[in-house]
Order: structure tokens, then sequence, then C-alpha cells
């Protein structure tokens, strides 16, 4: 039997469920990349064009089945400063050289990180976007016709009422047709995908970025070229392991890596800007029916002919399909459940999660909430593991040796315990400290031996340690400060 992720494989497998999902997909892709583009301050044609490419060669490339990528919000406010700088033709040089950042992390496997980032991140994360998504449709829901509101009520209804008849056509699609011929039939003066902005009329064109070869373009370009891989990595990794959740099925994280740098590198040369993966395509896509690589196909293909062959139906579609669609996929990547456990569970996830949450909300930044979830989450748990070291001690019956028993594991965290549970003032001739129970983890861990060792040997004690495992030992040889003779002391019998 094959792995479920060899090449090829599962292509033609759900080929209705990914072509329908796949128009879905595509429709929705449209505002966004328009809207992407005016916040990287290029022509629509460049996030629209990246969308394309980004979509179909991620579709061969990438590690992850089901999953869009496109342009992103994520992506395209890091681009603003080097578009207004140096032009449109440095933002395709950093985007490319942004792509073989990202496919050097799949081939040195940094996929692997994604094991740092814990649940309660990974709740936040979706729950921010979520907040995001719904965030964005507030133009479309102020000083606008109250005809509006009501063509995104009848939208909202057919997306959640349709699935109640039937499952055979995804109800987002349906929705969009509905719409679109009410508004037609009516002549109803609400927005149109007309009104976002200009749409490019002809095939992407292959062109090398015209920018000189120096050093100076290199300055120029690595630092935001490292910014766009890491960010669209990072949000790219996050998605990928959210479709993982939600279709019970894995991906492969550092293929996904270099698929993403193939990808951003193939946009740059057709014209595109860079881009990742985006949950809320990626929810509209799974939500309706898409499984495989072939629905990321199909959304890059029909968004292409859409845009040179069906322009002028594109032209009439109204935005108020496309918000509802988006409020649907707020609604659905809202983890609800989460509201709940907050009573629940333990306060330093809740307080995890809910950073996350409000860092996300409050710099519409992504990558900078996740940072935050993850540094919170590391000092949570260095907490609590430093709790799980223990000393005790024991006076010998003619009170000349006292014994301290260290338990745990001792580290950063927990050396600076370990040192003070040490009374080195105590009057004895002699101090044993038995570490058969404990593993010394860091250089840190060392520094408070060596302290121990240090303050007992200046109040005329004699300090002997006893029980270090081989590792502990190995750090204490390596990095120990105290008198190459006393190493061995130290060392001392190893259990």
């Amino acid at each position: 039997m094959k792995h479920p992720l060899s090449p090829f494989r599962g292509w033609f497998s759900n080929i209705r469920g990914d072509f329908l999902s796949g128009l879905v997909v595509a429709l929705a892709l449209i505002p966004e990349a328009i809207g992407f583009s005016v916040i990287a301050g290029v022509d629509p044609k460049v996030g629209l064009y990246a969308s394309v490419v980004i979509a179909c060669v991620i579709a061969f490339a990438g590690g992850r089945p089901a999953m869009i990528s496109a342009a992103t919000a994520a992506t395209a406010v890091l681009m603003v400063a080097l578009v207004r700088d140096h032009g449109v033709q440095y933002l395709f040089a950093a985007t490319i050289l942004m792509g073989v950042f990202q496919i050097l992390a799949g081939i040195l496997k940094l996929g692997r990180l994604m094991r740092f980032v814990s649940q309660s991140v990974m709740t936040g994360f979706v729950n921010a976007l979520a907040i995001l998504i719904f965030l964005a449709q507030l133009p479309e829901l102020v000083d606008v016709p109250a005809t509006t509101y009501g063509l995104i009520a009848l939208g909202l209804a057919v997306i959640y009422g349709l699935p109640r008849l039937t499952r055979a056509i995804p109800s987002p699609l349906v929705a969009i047709a509905v719409l679109t011929t009410v508004t037609a039939v009516f002549h109803l003066d609400v927005r149109t995908v007309a009104d976002l902005g200009q749409l490019p009329s002809a095939l992407p064109s292959f062109g090398l970025p015209e920018v000189p070869l120096t050093l100076e373009t290199l300055r120029i370009l690595l630092p935001v070229s490292l910014t766009l891989a890491a960010v669209g990595l990072l949000e790219s990794l996050l998605t990928a392991q959210i479709v993982d959740d939600m279709t019970d099925t894995p991906s492969d994280k550092n293929r996904e890596c270099m698929g993403q740098g193939v990808a951003n590198m193939a946009s740059a040369i057709f014209g595109g800007m860079g881009g990742c993966a985006m949950i809320g395509q990626s929810v509209i896509n799974v939500s309706s029916g898409g499984r495989g690589r072939l629905s990321t196909l199909t959304a890059g293909v029909f968004l292409l002919a859409l845009l040179v062959i069906f322009q002028d139906l594109l032209a009439i579609v109204p935005v108020a399909a496309l918000t509802a669609v988006m409020i649907m996929v707020s609604i659905n990547t809202f983890s609800w459940g989460s509201l709940a456990r907050l009573r629940t569970n333990p306060l330093p996830s809740s307080v995890v999660m809910l950073a996350t949450v409000a860092t996300v909300v409050a710099t519409a930044d992504l990558a900078k909430g996740v940072l935050v979830g993850v540094l919170l989450s590391g000092v949570f748990f260095a907490g609590k593991v430093s709790r799980l070291s223990r000393v005790t001690s024991e006076l010998s019956p003619n009170g000349t040796v006292r014994t301290y028993r260290v338990e745990g594991q001792v580290f950063f965290a927990s050396a600076g315990t370990f040192f003070d549970s040490i009374d080195l003032l105590e009057p004895v001739e002699q101090i044993v400290i038995d570490v058969s129970d404990a593993h010394f983890w860091d250089i840190s861990a060392v520094g408070a031996l060596d302290r121990v060792v240090f303050k007992g040997r200046r109040h005329g004690h004699a300090v002997q340690v006893i029980g270090l495992n081989e590792a502990s030992a190995t750090m204490v040889d390596r990095f120990a400060t105290h008198k190459q003779d006393s190493v061995a002391t130290l060392a001392g019998p190893h259990s």
C-alpha cells in the first residue's frame, strides 16, 4: 500500500468534491488578492497573478493536500517599505530570495519546529484569525445600502440552510450563484467585483526581475526576504496543522516548506508577489468538500479562467456574496468550545491562548501572536518543570557531615532553587551532594554546582558531589570552572 503522501496519489479520488470546492475558493480569493495588492502598494494584477501561480504550483509541490496558498496579508504588510522605496522589481527579486530561503528550510527539515507550538497557541492562532477575517469584512458592513444587508442575510441563509436539504453542491457556491442572479435580475445598486479594482485581462508573462546584481541589492533584499520566508513558513505550517486536524490526515511539513519556496519563486518570475497558506480559504476548501491536490489546482486554474475568459461574468458578482462566505469562514474557524474550556483548562494554558489572540488582534500580525504564545508556553513550562525538583538533607550521627539529596531536573529555571537549598554556613566538616536522582541539563545548572563548590570551600568545608549520571558528568567535565584537579572529585562515582 502506498503512503498517502506519495506523488500524485489521491488526485482523482474525490474529483467532484475537489472540483466544486476549488470553484468556491477561486471566487473567495479575488477580493483578498486585490486587497492585499493595495496593502503592498502594487497593481491588483500582482496579487491576482500571485494567487494563480502559487495555487497551481503548490498543488504539485506542497506537502499538505487540500491546503490553499496564495497572496496573503501576512506577507503583504512586510512588502510596503520595499515597494515604496525601491519599486516592484525589487519586490519580485525579494520574493525569489524568499523562496530560496524556504527551500533551504525544507532541506534542513525545519518543519519539525512545529512540535514546539502548543495546543493553546494553535487555538489562539485560530481564534485570532477568525476575528481578523470578520474584522476584514466590516468595510462591507458599514455605510452600505440596506440592500447589501439583505443580500448578506440571504447568502448566510443559503450557506447554512442548503446542507439541511442536500450536500451535493457546496452551499457557498450556490450562495454566490443565487446572489449574483438576484443582483443581475433586479438590477440592485450594490458593490460588485468590478468595483474592487482593475482586473487583468491577459495571461501572466515570464520575466526575471530587473535589478542590479550587486552587494548593495543583496543588502536591501536580504532582511526583507528572510522576514518574508519566516512569516510565510510560520503561517503555512500552522495552517497545515489545522487542515491535518480537520481532515484527520497527515502532511509532510518539510516538503511543504520546499513547496512554498518553489511556488513563491514561480510567482515572482510571472509577475506576482510572495504569499503563503491561507487558513480562511483552506477552511472554505475543506468545508466545501475539498480533500485532494485537485482542489488546490482547480482554484488556481479557475481563478485564471475567471480573470481572462469569464471576466464579464466575474465583474457582476456582488461583493456581498463573498462577504457572506467570509463571515461563514469566520464563524466556522473560531473554536467556540475554547471559550467554555477557559474555566476548566489550567490557568497557564488559558493565558497563553488569550495572549496569542490579543497580540494578533492588536497588531494584525499572526507571526507576533504566535511568537508571544510560544514564549509564554516556554516560560510556563520551565516554571512547571522547575517545581519538580527537590532537595532534602540529612546530618550524620556525629554531626560532621551534611548530605544533600537532589531529585529532579536542574536547569536554568531551577538552578537558583538548588543553590539556595544548600546551607554553606552550617558548621560541618564535609558537605556531600548526592545527585543520583537528578539530571543537570545546561550550563546554568553546572554554574550553580560551581558556586556551591567554591563557596563551600571558602567556608572551610570539604565538598563532594556523588552520583552524577553520565550525561551530567559530561556537562560538568566540559563546562565547570573550578580547578581541574577537582573535576574528578566532582564527577565522583557515576550512577
